[in-house]
């Protein structure tokens, strides 16, 4: 099986976030993709399949399979257009959140992706605890939006993970607030799939787009994601859809046996 690690949403190798991505004739079984992905030990591995003109697409976290991730999509599509079929400038993925449309401009990968606006909701009563900071507004979509104060608290956080995994009927947390060099900032973090910390995380942005495209009065943004690896996403948003694009970077080029 060819197996690629590409760092995602960055042009420096051992920054954004590597995603694996295996190409494979047909599908394995569940359990053996799961195992991969947990031998990978990376955020996500994708496993694609080639169909007539498009191409199915799953991901996996080393605990769980997913129903949508970002940077893997953007690798997967970094992948195809440069190493298996350079021809191409665009593809379709089918995946269990539909139809993922990725398009090459120059240098930048540009995915499009559904909505997943926020509603606000209440303050579980543990979170600030969990976080160790104070919470202005909580808002949920597939994830929890969290809102803080400022860059600096955003960028300093250490969240007590095993609090976090306490709090029920949360895939994920999403951490963020106003950036200063940036439209915004965020931080990911979903302990209880296997990832304590995501570097970089394009699914996230589904939600954050809609939340600040609203709170700034603007459709085109500009976002960075504050882990250790670090991050730049070019943001746009489109309605009931929003555009998210990146650089990438090959790290690894090998083959997994079987």
């Amino acid at each position: 099986m060819k197996y690629y690690v590409v760092d995602v949403f960055t042009t420096e190798r051992f920054c954004g976030n590597p995603a694996g991505v295996c190409i494979l004739d047909e599908w394995l079984p569940d359990e053996r993709m799961q195992s991969i992905a947990f031998e990978n030990n990376l955020a996500e591995t994708a496993f694609l399949v080639k169909r007539e003109g498009y191409y199915d697409l799953r991901w996996f976290t080393p605990e769980v399979e997913i129903d949508l991730c970002g940077h893997a999509t953007l690798g997967s599509a970094y992948v195809l257009m440069n190493y298996l079929d350079t021809t191409i400038d665009k593809v379709d993925f089918h995946t269990k959140s539909g139809v993922l449309t990725v398009s090459k401009r120059d240098d930048l990968y540009a995915m499009d992706f559904p909505a997943r606006p926020p509603i606000a909701c209440s303050k579980a009563d543990q979170l600030e605890e969990a976080l160790g900071v104070p919470v202005i507004e909580t808002h949920m979509a597939r994830d929890l939006l969290v809102l803080l104060d400022s860059e600096k608290t955003v960028r300093e956080l250490k969240p007590d993970f095993m609090k976090l995994m306490e709090l029920k009927n949360v895939f994920g947390f999403i951490v963020t607030a106003r950036g200063e060099d940036c439209d915004f900032v965020s931080r990911f973090f979903a302990p209880g799939a296997g990832i304590p910390e995501d570097p970089v995380t394009g699914s996230s942005h589904t939600t954050l787009i809609p939340f600040w495209s609203k709170r700034l009065g603007k459709k085109e943004l500009f976002a960075r994601q504050l882990s250790r690896r670090g991050g730049s996403l070019f943001c746009k948003d489109m309605g009931d859809r929003v555009e998210i694009s990146g650089r990438a970077v090959t790290h690894l080029i090998g083959g997994i046996l079987p």
